[in-house]
């Protein structure tokens, strides 16, 4: 995972020896990101559960395209299962959920993520939600995790090789916290997937050298499969 300013990339070490069981999810936790989700993004299409959980168990559900909304959105819930490392000094929540849009013409099945190549957006999004768990670390606002070391493609048709987490913006500033209620939040923040010179930029630059080129772009969370490179 890259630091938030761009000055390099940390590699963690595992915090655990093998496979741990998630604890299951906490009912207020799910209970708020279920209404959330309802409120803010529209109706549930169907959901990839995970029935053996490392760590945390991460379910992806799938809106359905909307009028409002013409495509397609994946929002995590299990993230939040357990509290994120967050350092003293940052002023965020230690919950955290993540989000993507895709194209409402994208080959996704209730099959998908389990292998085929159409699901590499929802194992990206079990690797960034799982990731703070396993390294006993944060996630936050223009975190960059490439998909390994070095950075592969996701899948043999696609040219992104990690993502970068950022604000999302197709939706209302409060759309961005869950309220689970006695005064505990959940950030949901959205993940943009990243050609490798995308990924580079952030890595030698730094930060406000992606949101540049990014802006550039017009990228958002809704994810374009054809659209260049903008480094």
């Amino acid at each position: 995972m890259d630091e938030p300013r761009g000055s390099g990339v940390l590699r963690h070490q595992s915090l655990h020896d093998g496979f741990v069981p998630a604890q299951g999810p906490q009912q207020a936790f799910a209970d708020a990101i279920d209404r959330h989700i309802e409120e803010h993004f529209g109706p549930v299409e169907f959901v990839y559960h995970e029935i053996a959980s490392h760590l945390v168990g991460v379910h992806v559900y799938v809106v359905a395209p909307t009028e409002e909304r013409p495509y397609r959105t994946l929002i995590t819930s299990g993230m939040s299962e357990l509290p994120m490392a967050v350092p003293e000094g940052h002023d965020i929540s230690p919950y955290a959920e993540l989000m993507l849009s895709l194209p409402a013409d994208w080959p996704l099945t209730e099959a998908a993520g389990l292998g085929d190549e159409a699901g590499w957006p929802v194992q990206a999004l079990k690797q960034v939600a799982r990731l703070p768990h396993e390294y006993g670390t944060w996630i936050g606002e223009w975190h960059s995790v490439p998909n390994g070391d070095p950075a592969q493609p996701y899948a043999a048709d696609t040219p992104f090789a990690g993502v970068v987490v950022t604000p999302m913006v197709r939706v209302p500033p409060e759309a961005g916290t869950i309220d689970v209620g006695d005064g505990i939040r959940i950030a949901l923040l959205a993940l943009i997937p990243l050609h490798p010179e995308e990924i580079a930029v952030k890595v030698e630059r730094g930060t406000n050298a992606l949101i540049e080129i990014l802006d550039r772009g017009r990228v958002s969370e809704l994810l374009d499969p054809r659209r260049p490179s903008y480094a």
